[in-house]
């Protein structure tokens, strides 16, 4: 197994600008970062859209960067048609999907486009009917620390649920399509 390099390091979850009140960094200051370290790809992956995804497209490929389409879904934890609010309960979970080829972007336009029409209460949201619908073609990272359901689960111990949600996003992606998302900001939480 070869060393990995620094430039074969590719990061699979980014926000820009699109990710209103999230992000600052617009599309060209992302790509001429990764195309400053040498990397190769980066992904997109703003909150509940693809609105950036054509113009990081074209920017990636002026810089000669492989550009890696995606999108951080809002999960509903019941049917994404619900419009209420749920008592003692989150609203939604945060789960990121990758396009791994033409399908998987077809996937995605198909689960932002009806997240926006028949999903939207507070935020464009999907829920596991969709994904189990329209899964082909696509990576799924289990989510951020602070908003994804499987580490929610793990934060709140509740180690045999986690198991069985990574089961059941195995079964619904592929067992080469779904990986646990580990991040590093410092926070005590991503530590735990």
């Amino acid at each position: 197994m070869g060393h990995l390099m620094e430039n074969d390091f590719v990061h699979l979850h980014v926000h820009s600008d699109y990710s209103l009140l999230y992000a600052t960094w617009t599309l060209d200051k992302i790509v001429e970062r990764a195309s400053s370290l040498g990397q190769k790809a980066i992904a997109l992956t703003d909150y509940g859209n693809m609105f950036g995804v054509i113009l990081f497209s074209r920017a990636c490929k002026d810089k000669g960067i492989k550009p890696i389409i995606g999108c951080d879904f809002y999960v509903a934890p019941f049917s994404y048609k619900e419009k209420k609010h749920y008592q003692n309960g989150k609203q939604y979970y945060q789960l990121v999907l990758l396009a791994k080829d033409l399908k998987g972007y077809h996937n995605l336009m198909q689960l932002t486009s009806k997240s926006y029409i028949d999903g939207l209460y507070y935020k464009p949201r999907i829920d596991e009917t969709l994904l189990e619908e329209h899964s082909e073609g696509l990576i799924c990272l289990s989510g951020s620390v602070l908003q994804g359901k499987l580490a929610y689960l793990l934060m709140n111990g509740k180690l045999s649920d986690a198991e069985e949600l990574a089961r059941r996003y195995v079964s619904i992606f592929g067992e080469d399509n779904f990986f646990i998302e580990l991040q590093d900001h410092g926070l005590e939480e991503e530590k735990k």
